[in-house]
């Protein structure tokens, strides 16, 4: 079996990428394996990492050189490199780390007929499991695969999981790309939703999907739009606004259920209401916000139509509760 493993680079750290390759090449698994890592353009070169690397893994490792794009873009660009007699694909994202067994686990899976593979995880700097921390999956609820301890076949509503309180960590994802070799990411959406939404398409197109019960990934320290992009950063106005934009896109791109619908809409009253209240922080601290501003009313244009009357129920109800 021969998988390819999709990774999108940009980061400002030196080794980060390194130890994500030695992950990739420490895998147990009686496969062909090889990398394309995707360089976004990022300030340290994906060249010089993989410099260090021995000659043999060096040779199983194609860079592509890309203008910054984003994480969509770039995934998208290593899925057009991918060859035409690779079966599966899997991602990995450059500051993330796999345990030795986390491909023999997914092609396990995916040979015994499941198209979609992902696994529990340990998001940064935690030490209780992503499926632990949501309480979303129970595995006891989904059929163990035959001879498997930790291996399910997944048995519920995955669109509802995804909307609900997605638990579906993208550097633990393996899929069968030779039955779906046209899907791609939906590259408009730069810095958030990007993966949520190639699930659900998916997932549209597959209900076959297992999961390890088992943390098979590590993520790690490196560049994130969503690390340090607490209130009043400079990365948080612009996270709100690809947020909008991935909520949006939620009501247009798929058939929701009435309380789907319900829980989306007032997702988006949130996130407007959160978007006018970090723009008047900014205008109090004269921070810059008119790029996001216009880029905003293309998304949205009542967070920019309602701003005052927005602004004024925001001061109003702070100035109650003080």
């Amino acid at each position: 079996m021969k998988v390819a493993v999709v990774i999108p680079y940009y980061q400002r750290q030196q080794g980060i990428l390194a130890k994500a390759l030695r992950s990739v090449f420490a895998q147990q698994v009686a496969a062909q394996v090889d990398v394309i890592v995707v360089d976004d353009e990022s300030p340290v070169a994906a060249r010089g990492e993989v410099a260090h690397l021995p000659a043999d893994q060096q040779a199983r490792v194609r860079i592509v050189e890309q203008p910054n794009g984003g994480p969509a873009a770039a995934r998208n660009k290593a899925l057009a490199q991918v060859p035409a007699d690779t079966e599966f694909v899997a991602f990995l994202d450059s500051d993330d780390t796999w345990t030795p067994d986390h491909l023999a686990n997914a092609l396990r899976a995916l040979a015994a007929g499941h198209d979609f593979y992902f696994s529990d995880f340990y998001q940064l700097n935690q030490t209780v499991s992503a499926f632990e921390r949501a309480g979303r999956i129970d595995p006891q609820r989904h059929a163990r695969l035959h001879g498997e301890d930790h291996l399910h076949a997944y048995q519920a509503d995955m669109q509802a999981q995804i909307l609900g309180g997605n638990v579906i960590g993208t550097s633990t994802v393996v899929y069968r790309f030779g039955s779906f070799r046209s899907l791609r990411f939906r590259e408009e959406f730069v810095y958030a939703g990007e993966d949520y939404l190639f699930w659900l398409d998916l997932t549209r197109l597959t209900d076959r999907i297992a999961f390890s019960a088992a943390r098979e990934v590590v993520y790690g320290a490196g560049v994130n739009i969503f690390a340090g992009s607490g209130w009043g950063t400079e990365k948080s106005l612009i996270r709100l606004h690809y947020e909008m934009k991935y909520k949006k896109a939620i009501a247009r791109l798929y058939p929701l259920t009435e309380r789907q619908a319900e829980d989306n809409h007032q997702a988006v009253l949130a996130l407007r209401r959160s978007f006018v209240a970090d723009v008047l922080h900014r205008v109090a601290h004269r921070k810059p916000f008119l790029d996001v501003m216009r880029k905003q009313y293309d998304v949205d244009a009542r967070s920019v139509l309602l701003f005052v009357p927005l602004a004024f129920g925001l001061v109003l109800r702070r100035g109650r509760a003080a």
